[in-house]
């Protein structure tokens, strides 16, 4: 198998089955023209990140821009949603696995949202082959055998399909344009947009997107660019791309009407991006002596800088006439225990009808078998309304609202064991080629691994970081930990019939990036590295 490259482009990486059907001269074009014309914005961005970053370092706190302040107070909406958006209850995820992707559409939720990003382990081969997925799936010309013979197909009522690509700070390391690696969001959507936006709109369903890990309105802006290039190339209308932006950094909570703004004729709002948001806060206020978070499970939507951003969420989209969507609980079913499935359950229940009241349109499951329990919780607040944009929120919220930082306790043994289990345990299947995993009866991704590594290194490096029995977080004790979890994994993933073969590896990885004496600013960034 060969490939005819654009001149300028270069695919360093093994060709498998049906990757010639994606990695075609024309959508290598079009990737090609979008990095030549927005990779220098999008690295002049990433500059940026690290200015500000290096400011909050030194003390600086976030706060509302003073130079955008019209917009804030402008009056201005969104562009009107298409019908496959005004209803969006309930939305599964998951990476772009074929199996997964079948049963997800097959669900029953309103909208899927497959994911390039951070439930997707983004070797070569589960990216391209992740596109291959698509456009089978975009087609209704799916199918998936499993190992004991049974098929998957897809069903006659199927979810509305959205899809991330990665973030703004992620490569493409085996692709270059001119020398120069392209960025793997525009990689991503470029392929995916060229191959299949002119399908989904006979299909009366998409061109749409998610948006990872902005951290401001200029990110937003370049996002909009790229969109606005890719429709001329294709001759489609302007505003046919619709894409709803995560909102899980701290930096993005300060300007969420901006994001809309700068995206407003392909907005379809904004989604409470709870994991990553809480990672953000630990990343963005490593080195703030006053600020240490209590173990994850405490961290939950009911804390106040939690709360106050979900309601600034709900408020900002209704205002500007777009939908709110709420965001991921990580819990899931549990086989063969009883108890704890009905616990999980309740969680999930408690979570739905607490953001179906606050006002938003829709939230996030991770399963498709509480798919049924999250529609319940919002029809019950809904009823046949397939929203409630009109719902207005009056509460007037300051940047300490945003910035109140509270548990900082308890922080346990059992919840330091429990971040050093996760982080080996999800770094192992991660390494593997596996971004989704359930671990502990919760279905964890890269951004709980990050929280996880997050938290240990900032119980270290903080006065406050210690445990309710009185004992300092130390590197010591770390190390000393580590083994012990480690061996905890693999006895799990040995029960589960699964290779131990990445676990002393993620094991290493763990360590390093948890008590690094310079804080590693994402986990996967050099794992990327390392991997095929």
């Amino acid at each position: 198998m060969s490939l005819n490259l654009p001149a300028g482009v270069q695919v360093n990486a093994p060709l498998h089955p049906r990757f010639d059907e994606v990695l075609t001269h024309d959508a290598l074009a079009l990737v090609a023209k979008l990095h030549r014309a927005f990779e220098p914005r999008r690295q002049e961005l990433l500059k940026m990140r690290g200015e500000r970053q290096a400011r909050i370092d030194a003390g600086e706190m976030p706060d509302f821009l003073p130079e955008t302040q019209h917009i804030r107070e402008g009056d201005w909406k969104v562009a009107p949603l298409p019908e496959a958006l005004e209803c969006r209850r309930t939305e599964i995820t998951g990476p772009v696995e074929r199996k997964m992707i079948i049963n997800a559409y097959n669900s029953g939720a309103d909208s899927y949202m497959t994911d390039f990003e951070d439930s997707n382990s983004p070797n070569w081969y589960n990216q391209i082959q992740g596109q291959v997925n698509l456009v089978d799936a975009i087609r209704r010309n799916i199918s998936y055998v499993n190992e004991a013979g049974k098929e998957y197909r897809l069903n006659d009522t199927i979810a509305t399909l959205q899809i991330r690509p990665r973030g703004w700070h992620l490569d493409e390391k085996h692709v270059t344009v001119d020398g120069q690696r392209v960025s793997g969001g525009i990689f991503d959507f470029g392929l995916v947009f060229f191959h299949n936006a002119k399908e989904q709109i006979a299909r009366g369903a998409g061109p749409f997107y998610y948006l990872p890990k902005m951290e401001s309105h200029l990110e937003a802006r370049l996002w909009n660019d790229i969109f606005c290039m890719a429709e001329d190339e294709l001759s489609l209308p302007r505003g046919t791309i619709k894409a709803t932006v995560l909102i899980e950094t701290i930096l993005a909570t300060f300007e969420m009407e901006e994001i809309l703004y700068e995206l407003r004729e392909h907005s379809a709002g904004l989604n409470a991006g709870r994991w990553d948001y809480i990672f953000s806060c630990i990343k963005k206020f490593k080195k703030n002596k006053g600020f240490c978070l209590a173990n994850r499970g405490a961290i939950t939507m009911e804390v106040p800088f939690m709360r106050s951003y979900a309601l600034q969420l709900v408020k900002v989209c209704h205002k500007r006439g777009a939908p709110a969507m709420g965001g991921m609980s990580a819990l899931i079913p549990i086989k063969d225990d009883p108890v704890a499935n009905e616990k999980a359950l309740a969680g999930i229940r408690h979570d739905k009808t607490r953001d179906a009241n606050d006002g938003f349109d829709g939230g996030w499951v991770a399963h498709p078998g509480l798919v049924p329990i999250a529609h319940e919780e919002f029809v019950k607040v809904l009823g046949d309304r397939p929203n409630q944009r009109e719902k207005q929120r009056d509460e007037v919220f300051a940047a300490q609202d945003f910035l109140n930082f509270v548990p900082e306790q308890p922080i346990t043994e059992v919840g330091l064991r429990n971040n050093i289990n996760v982080g080996i345990h999800y770094l192992g299947s991660w390494l593997a080629g596996n971004g989704c995993v359930p671990i502990h009866n919760l279905m964890e991704d890269a951004a709980t691994a990050e929280i996880s590594r997050s938290q240990v290194w900032q119980w270290v490096v903080s006065p406050k970081g210690v445990l309710d029995d009185g004992r300092k977080v130390t590197a010591e004790m770390v190390r000393a930990l580590i083994p012990e979890e480690l061996a905890k994994v693999k006895a799990t993933v040995v029960a589960q019939g699964e290779e131990t073969a990445t676990y002393d590896q993620a094991a290493g990885i763990f360590e390093k990036m948890s008590l690094s004496p310079e804080y590693p600013e994402f986990l996967t960034l050099p794992l990327y590295e390392a991997m095929d």
